[in-house]
């Protein structure tokens, strides 16, 4: 199967180094948070993921709703992500997620109908079913 995209970002020094797209667009410090003991002042790994998921499901929302009479378009839905990082127990992290929905002009029922229809298109996803526990919550306005 062919890839629709392929990107390229390069890690240098961890959490505490940078990150840099192939083509130069991403390039950021990295710092570990304040909270873990760090220096903070720079992003991290799990603030980049959550802002990658978060856009990435708000795009397939709109998507799965692109061939129904209950369209949403750009700026009726935000998406708020939120990573946190969890021991494992055994010495080891994990992720949790946490997908705030919000969605304009459409009631409650299709709302969650349309977020549960873009949760198995999502690439973020799909990516993380079964590794990741992604609790999503939806609301109207």
């Amino acid at each position: 199967m062919s890839h629709l995209y392929t990107t390229k970002v390069t890690a240098v020094g961890g959490r505490s180094g940078t990150v840099r797209s192939d083509d130069g667009i991403l390039d950021l410090s990295l710092a570990m948070p304040k909270v873990l003991g760090g220096k903070g002042g720079a992003t991290n790994p799990e603030q980049l993921f959550a802002a990658g998921y978060a856009a990435c499901f708000e795009n397939a929302v709109i998507h799965v709703t692109r061939s129904q009479t209950d369209k949403v378009r750009d700026n009726d839905i935000e998406v708020v992500g939120e990573v946190g990082l969890l021991s494992n127990g055994v010495g080891g992290f994990n992720l949790a997620v946490t997908l705030d929905v919000v969605i304009t002009g459409l009631d409650q029922a299709k709302a969650e109908e349309i977020v549960k229809a873009a949760h198995a298109v999502c690439p973020y996803s799909n990516a993380v079913k079964g590794n990741i526990d992604v609790k999503l919550n939806v609301t109207t306005r």
